[in-house]
């Protein structure tokens, strides 16, 4: 439910394709603007499209049965959105919500597979970067079995900083319970603990990160490896 700033940001898979390779993809693409609180897909629905996100974001979501669901990925400027499609499947296995608006690339599906098989060093990247969302689903199936709120809490809102590219964005008590999986009076009593140690503001369903070393430091060290998994796959 972030807002990202109107800032030229682009897309770090793509930046490191060769200038022509970059072109190429770009070519098949169009530019479109995420909406916030916009379904991209559905649980067993078609994937018809991937995205690369540049200021906007989406946050990828499994239902638990009844009402209950939980984030297990976002994406962001840092990847894609379409790991199925590369890998040769057209079913989503998620619930895909733009969480955060702003701008994207967005590529059908079947030209996303050629491209992937005609440019290596797009199909290299991409399969970069699911080694990295491997690894980050695999942390966050620990994080949330034995990490507390607050910690869980103070991961997200960094994660979420830097997908809005911003440390200020609207978020509410209730959504993010919904994104954690956690009670709303959970989520209201971490978010109270991080205020009063000076960490973040919150009013009127904006959240705003005022001392980001304290946050990490209030964090599990999940988000810390989430970024050191990337920058060593990536360096």
């Amino acid at each position: 439910m972030a807002r990202a700033r109107a800032v030229p940001i682009t897309n770090r898979l793509l930046d490191r394709l060769p200038e022509k390779d970059r072109a190429r993809v770009l070519s098949g693409c169009e530019r479109v603007e995420l909406r916030f609180p916009e379904v991209l897909a559905e649980p067993g629905g078609t994937m018809r499209d991937a995205y690369f996100p540049t200021g906007g974001f989406i946050s990828l979501l499994t239902p638990m049965g009844g009402k209950d669901t939980l984030e297990v990925a976002l994406a962001g400027n840092e990847g894609v959105y379409g790991i199925p499609v590369a890998l040769g499947v057209d079913i989503s296995p998620v619930h895909a919500l733009v969480q955060g608006s702003g701008p994207a690339w967005k590529i059908g599906a079947a030209a996303f597979r050629r491209e992937l098989a005609r440019v290596p060093a797009l199909r290299d990247g991409v399969n970069m970067y699911i080694h990295v969302l491997m690894a980050q689903l695999i942390q966050t199936a620990g994080c949330n079995r034995f990490h507390v709120v607050e910690q869980r809490v103070a991961r997200w809102l960094l994660m979420t900083s830097d997908r809005a590219h911003s440390p200020t964005f609207h978020i509410t008590h209730e959504f993010l319970a919904y994104m954690l999986g956690v009670r709303r009076v959970g989520i209201t009593e971490a978010a109270s603990a991080l205020q009063r140690g000076k960490l973040i503001s919150y009013a009127r369903g904006n959240m705003t990160i005022l001392d980001r070393r304290g946050l990490e430091r209030a964090s599990c060290g999940c988000y810390r490896t989430d970024l050191s998994t990337y920058e060593r796959v990536f360096a």
